[in-house]
């Protein structure tokens, strides 16, 4: 095996990306369509000021669940699939690369937590975090540097 670098794994990363939209799709959007629906419903031309406001936070509320749920969600799926005995996501495997630790072993449920939650601090650094992928000798990527991870091509 070889390391896999940039390119495979920015590969890997849009079929998740598409995954994930579609899980955002049949599970988050019906229950936005719910609140929307919901609060349209309450509108009335002679809504008052208190009215207006409670409906506005109802809407920041709604949004706040929705994001959080997404978040949630994305953790889950990358971080069971990570470290399942698939060792990668369904983009993962669907070009053959694999996630490990340092020595080739299958990684824990939290190795790959927080591997998911370091790419945070790698997009946050205007994607340098990922870039370095390209770059580094074990073709690592910050996050997987913070979490002792390796991405392999088979």
């Amino acid at each position: 095996m070889k390391y896999a670098g940039f390119w495979w794994r920015f590969l890997a990363y849009l079929i998740d990306a598409i995954v994930l939209w579609v899980v955002n799709l049949i599970v988050i959007s019906p229950l936005i369509g719910l609140f929307g629906l919901s609060a349209a419903s309450s509108m009335s031309a002679d809504m008052t000021q208190s009215e207006a406001i409670g409906m506005a936070g109802a809407f920041f509320g709604a949004a706040m669940v929705t994001n959080l749920a997404l978040i949630v969600i994305a953790w889950l799926y990358f971080a069971i699939m990570e470290s399942s005995k698939f060792q990668g996501t369904l983009g993962k495997m669907a070009i053959g690369i694999i996630v490990t630790d340092l020595e080739g072993n299958r990684i824990s449920f939290a190795r790959a937590t927080g591997r998911y939650f370091g790419k945070i601090l790698s997009s946050m650094i205007l994607l340098i975090g990922y870039i370095m992928a390209g770059f580094t000798e074990k073709k690592q990527a910050l996050h997987d540097m913070l979490a002792s991870t390796l991405v392999w091509k088979k």
